[in-house]
C-alpha cells in the first residue's frame, strides 16, 4: 500500500500544509482554570516536530458564561488565557507545525455536577441579545487567533453542542428568525456566527466549520436525509464564508446517503465545491465507541482510506484517538513502520503523551 497521496502538500488561499494529515480536535480539559499550561504546548509541540500537516487544538471556549461545561476546558478569551495560547502556537511553529483553534459552546450540556458556572440545571431559551452577544464572542476569539499568529481557526458546529443544537430539530423549537421547520432555518445562528467571523478575520484567513449529522444525544440523528437537504444546510454556509468542512462521521468509510459510495465529506465536497475534511475513526479497528471499549489502533490497514483520497473524495484526512496515543503516528505512516504503532487506550484520555 503505497501512502504517497497522504503525502501531498495542501494550499487553500495562505494556507499551505506539508502533507494531508490533520490533528482532530480532542477534548483533554487539563488547562488550569482555563489556561493552557506549558504542558499543553509541549503537547502540541511534539506532533508539529512529528510532521503533522494541521493541528486542531481541543475545543476553546469564548467568552460567554456558559459556554464550557468543565472548569479545566481552555478559554481563547482573556488576557492570561491568551498569552497561554501564544505559547502554545509559538511552539507549534518552531517545530514547523501549522495550527488553529477550534472555538466552541458547550450550549445546553451537562458533564460535571461540581462546576459552578456550568449551564443551568433547566436551560433557558437564549434572548435576542444573548444570541447576538455569543455571535460577537466567537467573533472575538477568531480574531484573537488571527492576531496571535495561528494559521487557520475552526468553529465547533457539530456533535450536539450550541450551534448544532440550532441545527437539530430536536432542540430547536424556537419560533423567531433562528429557528423554523427547515434545516436551511435553523441554520440561520451559524450563518450568523460566520459572517461575523469572516468580517473580522478578512477574506485570506481559513474558515473551518466542523459539522455532523450524529449527536451525542442520538447516535443516530440526522439533520440532512437526502443531497438536497444537505443543500440547503451547506451551501448558505459556504456562502457565509466557510472555506473548509470537516465531516465527522463515527465511520468514516460509510456511505452518507444510499446509492452512493460517497461519505459525509465527499458529499460536502460534491455539494459546495469547498475543500473537505473527512474524520471518524481513522487508524481504529471499530469505530471511536469501540475503542473506547478496549479495541486499539489497526496495524495499519489504511487501504479505504487512501483509495477515497486518491478519488479526491475528500482533500484531508482528520486522525483522533490514533495520534493522541502516539505522538509520531504520521512519521511512523510514512517510513513503513506500522509494526511500531501504539494502540490507543482509553486510559490516555487523562494523559498529555
Amino acid at each position: 500500500m503505497s501512502t504517497e497521496s497522504l503525502f501531498k502538500p495542501f494550499v487553500y488561499k495562505n494556507l499551505e500544509l506539508k502533507n494531508r494529515i490533520v490533528m482532530a480536535p480532542m477534548t483533554r480539559a487539563q488547562s488550569d482554570n482555563g489556561v493552557p499550561t506549558q504542558n499543553i504546548a509541549e503537547y502540541y509541540a511534539r506532533r508539529a516536530a512529528a510532521e503533522v500537516g494541521l493541528i486542531l487544538s481541543e475545543g476553546t471556549v469564548i467568552n460567554r458564561i456558559a459556554s464550557k461545561n468543565m472548569q479545566n476546558i481552555p478559554d481563547f478569551y482573556g488576557n492570561e488565557a491568551l498569552a497561554g495560547w501564544k505559547n502554545v502556537i509559538n511552539a507549534v511553529h518552531q517545530n514547523g507545525g501549522k495550527m488553529g483553534p477550534q472555538i466552541w459552546h458547550v450550549g445546553d450540556t451537562r458533564m460535571t455536577e461540581d462546576y459552578p458556572l456550568a449551564p443551568m440545571e433547566k436551560a433557558s431559551t437564549m434572548t435576542s441579545e444573548d444570541i447576538q452577544d455569543t455571535i460577537a464572542q466567537f467573533a472575538a476569539s477568531a480574531k484573537s487567533a488571527k492576531d496571535l499568529g495561528f494559521d487557520v481557526v475552526e468553529v465547533h458546529g457539530a456533535h450536539g453542542y450550541l450551534i448544532d443544537q440550532f441545527f437539530w430539530e430536536v432542540t430547536n423549537t424556537r419560533t423567531d428568525e433562528y429557528g423554523g421547520k427547515t434545516i436551511k432555518e435553523r441554520s440561520r445562528f451559524a450563518v450568523d456566527v460566520i459572517k461575523a467571523i469572516r468580517a473580522a478575520v478578512g477574506e485570506d484567513f481559513t474558515i473551518i466549520l466542523r459539522l455532523s449529522q450524529w449527536k451525542q444525544q442520538d447516535y443516530s440523528s440526522r439533520l440532512a436525509s437526502t443531497p438536497a437537504e444537505m443543500e440547503e444546510w451547506l451551501l448558505p454556509l459556504k456562502e457565509a464564508g466557510v472555506d473548509i468542512f470537516h465531516c465527522s462521521q463515527r465511520r468514516f468509510w460509510e456511505p452518507e446517503f444510499e446509492g452512493s459510495d460517497l461519505n459525509f465529506a465527499g458529499w460536502a465536497k460534491k455539494i459546495t465545491g469547498q475543500p473537505t475534511i473527512t474524520v471518524g475513526s481513522v487508524g481504529l479497528k471499530g469505530d471511536f465507541m469501540s475503542a473506547f471499549a478496549g479495541q486499539g489502533t489497526e496495524k495499519t490497514d489504511l487501504t479505504e482510506l487512501i483509495k477515497r483520497l486518491d478519488n479526491e473524495e475528500f482533500d484531508l484526512v482528520a486522525v483522533g484517538r490514533a495520534l493522541l496515543q502516539d505522538p509520531q503516528w504520521v512519521q511512523k505512516i510514512k517510513t513503513g513502520n506500522t509494526e511500531e504503532l501504539l494502540d490507543f487506550s482509553a486510559e490516555s484520555m487523562a494523559k498529555l503523551y
